[in-house]
């Protein structure tokens, strides 16, 4: 598959001096990423849907009092975020996993509000257990709408074959008993035309279940944030869902609640001249933003340009740690500072300190104040205490 590039929207982050933070560091821009969590909630408010925050793309809890004041609650995939959710954030603690460890799914109960199973037998072997709860839960069961539209089949959970949902033609009465509402996640980065379409192949079948449930919950994957996708279509098709089938409808979504909010910034180490200039930096693709690797992708650099063509990789021994060829004015010099955007989302969840590698610090600027400060900085102990 050829590498995709994602453009990213440089915003105010021209004016960002790029030498006031440590390198590598994340820095997250709260008055983008309040602009977002404001047109998230418009779309909550209008359309009468609930809007939570999907912890596995952005999970950055000391902003949590922000995210709270619009959105509802979060969308967890586990324990751990389970219990982030419920400590952090507050609100509605809905989790969802593939599968539960049954040392773990009493917890998890006692920290959620909606527990979504992955098929009707998990359902079935933990129901008594969520019923047991001492405060009311809601039980969800997740389907696989059977249409993948996805543009990467690895990343389309209706894809064939995939362990993610039951099939919608398995789903009957048996499969329903006890279960208040149906959860599907089918899309990535995405605008509302696929939804409808989905919805299209599903409807039929939603309808006829529809008197036995309360809810319907879409999932993530809506890029709503984005400048061109169809926010007016949104609201009116939740609405529709709403009158023709009497279900309340969720939206989970990650990725928007933190589009373009934030940048990951690095310095150049060296230079190896070798079939053009490869810059070394101390930002890496296999530890800091995996998906360039796994997707592939290539994330936008700030203030790219110039005929000069170089070639930028990460520190670790990794012949494949490279994240991609750049523009530039001139050839990089050690020292000098870079930085990709969009890297908020889905990077900073990510991170490893696979070959010892450092951990980006975490920093939070205002593009409206110029407010700036480091709100965490790893060290030595951080990568000896994840080994024995």
């Amino acid at each position: 598959m050829a590498m995709q590039t994602h453009a990213g929207d440089p915003g105010a982050w021209t004016r960002f001096d790029l030498s006031r933070v440590p390198s590598p560091c994340f820095v997250v821009d709260e008055a983008r990423l309040e602009a977002n969590l404001r047109v998230l909630a418009d779309i909550q408010a209008r359309s009468g849907a609930t809007v939570l925050l999907a912890l596995k793309a952005f999970s950055m809890w000391s902003l949590a009092p922000l995210v709270r004041r619009y959105l509802s609650g979060v969308c967890a995939s586990g324990l751990w975020e389970a219990r982030l959710g419920r400590e952090a954030y507050g609100g509605i603690v809905e989790t969802f996993a593939a599968g539960y460890k049954d040392d773990e799914i009493d917890e998890i109960v006692a920290l959620s509000d909606h527990i979504v199973f992955n098929t009707p037998a998990a359902k079935d072997r933990f129901a008594a257990r969520v019923k047991a709860a001492d405060h009311p839960v809601q039980l969800g069961l997740r389907i696989n709408p059977e249409l993948p539209l996805g543009e990467d089949p690895k990343y389309d959970p209706a894809a064939p074959g995939s362990r993610l949902g039951t099939p919608l033609s398995q789903i009957d009465a048996a499969a329903l008993r006890g279960v208040d509402g149906l959860h599907m996640h089918t899309l990535c980065e995405q605008g509302l035309e696929p939804l409808l379409a989905i919805w299209d192949h599903i409807a039929p079948r939603v309808h006829e279940l529809a008197p036995r449930l309360k809810w319907i919950n879409f999932g993530g994957g809506h890029h709503i944030t984005r400048a061109d996708y169809d926010r007016e279509g949104l609201i009116a098709f939740l609405r529709r869902v709403r009158e023709e089938t009497g279900l309340h409808c969720y939206l989970e979504p990650g990725e928007a609640v933190a589009l373009d909010a934030g940048v990951l910034v690095g310095e150049v180490l060296d230079v190896v001249e070798n079939d053009g200039p490869n810059a070394v930096l101390d930002v890496s693709a296999t530890c800091h933003m995996p998906d360039v690797i796994e997707a592939p992708y290539r994330p936008a650099l700030l203030g790219e340009g110039g005929a000069v063509q170089v070639r930028l990789g990460g520190p670790s021994c990794l012949a494949g740690d490279v994240i991609g060829r750049y523009a530039f004015a001139e050839t990089p010099v050690p020292g000098a500072r870079v930085a990709f955007l969009d890297q908020a989302h889905y990077s900073m969840v990510k991170t490893t300190t696979f070959n010892g590698v450092r951990l980006p610090s975490i920093a939070i600027w205002n593009s409206d104040t110029d407010a700036l400060r480091v709100v965490r900085s790893f060290d030595h102990d951080d990568f000896r205490g994840r080994l024995s």
